[in-house]
């Protein structure tokens, strides 16, 4: 199978720079909590998708996804000219890389009281969360915004305490969509599973631990998103 153009961002550069650096000094490759640090990546699923590049470019080989089983098969080939490699590295950037604004806090335990997020945000209007556009979907990218999860009912569905969910704009929803819902009447919010029963509304944590919450009124609830992504935080 032929090799995608050899051209690396600067990220992967600065990863491949750091493989060799680490693997010399101490014999084995770092961890992707070690690589993200390194970059000031905090998310686990960039690094990867930066580790996946250079894996399909052939610089580096990863036995089974193996913690610090990481193997230099290369380095970068510095053949283009200055210029044009300033040129390339700008758009590569340009098209990778999308800021999400994080706008609050979303309960995924019992709902907690909060404004809905048309009142305004609970994060500096700079917060933003930086993820790679080929992780995201494709249509209505200006529709998308992020939310920190503050608790533990959805941790089955792989979303714990602290990590930051993506979601994007909607006010409706399938049975068995993460949603992020907003209760009118008491201005709650939460982070669960969506489903429709007949005249009521069930919100599913994904927690064995916890039960569902049932709303009898549907106008109570208002969708404000689906999530798309999960972005996993580092625990310090």
């Amino acid at each position: 199978m032929a090799r995608r153009s050899e051209g690396l961002g600067e990220r992967p550069k600065k990863i491949l720079k750091f493989l060799g650096e680490f693997q010399d000094k101490h014999g084995y490759s770092p961890s992707i909590r070690e690589i993200g640090k390194h970059i000031s990546v905090e998310s686990t699923s960039l690094v990867d998708y930066y580790l996946n590049q250079l894996e399909e470019k052939g610089f580096i080989d990863r036995t089974d996804r193996v913690s610090r089983s990481i193997r230099i098969l290369k380095s970068p080939v510095e053949s283009e000219s200055g210029v044009a490699r300033a040129v390339r590295n700008v758009r590569e950037t340009m098209e990778e890389m999308m800021k999400i604004p994080l706008v609050g806090r979303i309960g995924a335990s019992l709902p907690v009281p909060m404004p809905p997020m048309e009142g305004g945000s609970f994060f500096d209007p700079e917060s933003a969360v930086e993820i790679s556009r080929t992780l995201l979907p494709r249509d209505k990218t200006n529709e998308l915004f992020a939310l920190e999860v503050d608790g533990v009912s959805m941790i089955d569905a792989m979303v714990n305490d602290g990590d930051i969910v993506i979601m994007k704009r909607a006010n409706t929803a399938n049975n068995g969509e993460m949603v992020a819902v907003w209760l009118e009447d008491t201005d709650e919010t939460t982070l669960k599973y969506f489903y429709k029963e007949g005249s009521r509304v069930r919100l599913q944590p994904a927690n064995p631990t916890m039960g569902p919450i049932f709303i009898d009124d549907p106008k109570r609830v208002r969708i404000q998103g689906k999530v798309v992504m999960v972005v996993r935080q580092f625990k310090q």
